[in-house]
């Protein structure tokens, strides 16, 4: 007999999902709450109530995360222009933590001793549920159906919902996307089918959030961010929350054929893992937050957020947001973004985001010194002999040593 006597499911209402609240009430002999997000991932999420009271679910929690994502999470990241392996803007990576976050709140509102998800045992999302479950609550129970179950392939699921008379969707409707999908605020992933040959381009078709660079508009769209603290507050002068602010962005960067991505990238678990990934808003985000901070931060303050951000990046990836190392990286990232404050002009075209100008009055930006024209004094050229000097001192004693760099 379990001991688990009520789990709450992370539920999408798709089949996957459906077939695990059904299997996880009959293996276990216990009660099951549903727990679905809005994350903006671009679908109606009311329909899974219907979905999981037709599975007799009594606990339904249908929630709209979307604010609290953007505010607490991607843009927090953002700060520290988070990039893994220099080119993923870790748009599946960053929701994890916070559904982790509700599955546990969930879990202690309705007194329930474990939690489910619908991850496989080779992705890092049953890293990441996982380890954010038993950061926020050491003592609970994790069920993972695809590490216990021999239910391993679309048609088995397919049979398991006719013999227990689950109601799905794509059950008796047509053709079904080949992609295993992904979407939230952030970003929308494509994983499987043809992209599992790593040298097979990715369809046109597949694409569902950008046009083709080749088909964007001839014309470039021209944007104004106004930043607060490294967060962009308003857009064109219209103040925005931080949801409205992606919205936005990743309509007119997706208009212009921005924000696609072809990647094969290191799992957590060992594996080489090929995906696409449309992040029209991040990318814009990305680009317009580093100009913004090119003229607002000291140099070396810049330089050790770059050398920081790889670390912070893989801390995320790896399913580590409620860490104490990502507390403390986030603090010093904060910091650094007091006096990140201004404007940033872009110019979108074609794929391309281009920066057309940035402005500030936390600048650091001198034009009287950084001119090429007469400085009235503001900089002493001659001063740099020495400094080079002394800089060239350590190298010039060896080379006196007899110690040449040509060997």
């Amino acid at each position: 007999m379990s001991d688990i006597k009520k789990v709450v499911l992370a539920y999408s209402g798709g089949l996957d999902t459906s077939v695990i609240a059904k299997w996880i009430s009959e293996t276990y002999n216990c009660e099951v709450v549903t727990f679905t997000a809005d994350l903006g991932q671009g679908e109606e999420v009311e329909p899974a109530r219907a979905k999981a009271q037709a599975l007799g679910i009594k606990e339904i929690y249908i929630e709209d995360l979307r604010e609290e994502f953007v505010r607490d999470y991607v843009f927090p990241m953002f700060r520290a222009n988070t990039i893994y392996e220099g080119e993923y803007l870790l748009g599946t990576s960053i929701a994890r933590p916070l559904i982790a976050k509700r599955l546990v709140e969930i879990a202690n509102e309705t007194g329930a001793d474990a939690i489910s998800h619908g991850a496989t045992g080779k992705g890092n999302d049953q890293v990441r549920f996982e380890l954010g479950a038993y950061a926020l609550k050491p003592g609970v129970k994790v069920i993972a159906p695809w590490r216990e179950w021999d239910l391993n392939s679309r048609e088995k699921l397919m049979a398991y919902c006719e013999d227990h008379n689950i109601p799905v969707d794509f059950n008796k409707k047509g053709k079904k996307s080949p992609y295993s999908m992904d979407a939230n605020l952030l970003h929308i992933s494509y994983e499987g089918g043809i992209l599992e040959d790593p040298w097979a381009e990715a369809e046109e078709e597949m694409w569902r959030w950008s046009v083709s660079p080749e088909t964007a508009p001839d014309q470039p769209t021209y944007l104004e961010l106004t930043y607060e603290k490294g967060d962009i507050v308003a857009i064109d002068g219209k103040p925005m929350t931080p949801a409205e602010v992606l919205t936005y962005l990743n309509k007119v960067g997706g208009d212009n054929g921005i924000g696609r991505l072809d990647i094969v990238e290191n799992r957590y678990v060992g594996m080489k893992s090929r995906g696409c990934y449309e992040t029209p808003g991040g990318t814009i985000m990305l680009k317009a937050h580093r100009a913004i901070e090119s003229i607002t931060l000291d140099r070396e303050v810049a330089h050790l957020k770059d050398e920081l951000m790889p670390k912070y990046a893989e801390v995320i990836y790896n399913g580590y947001w409620w860490s104490p190392e990502r507390r403390m990286l986030q603090e010093m990232i904060d910091a650094s973004q007091e006096t990140v404050n201004g404007k940033v002009r872009l110019k979108l075209y074609k794929g391309n985001v281009i920066v057309a100008g940035r402005q500030s009055d936390d600048s650091l930006f001198d034009e009287s010194i950084a001119t090429f024209e007469d400085d009235a004094g503001a900089y002493d050229q001659k001063d740099a002999e020495g400094f080079i000097k002394l800089n060239a001192l350590r190298m010039r004693i060896a080379a006196s040593k007899g110690r040449s760099p040509l060997k």
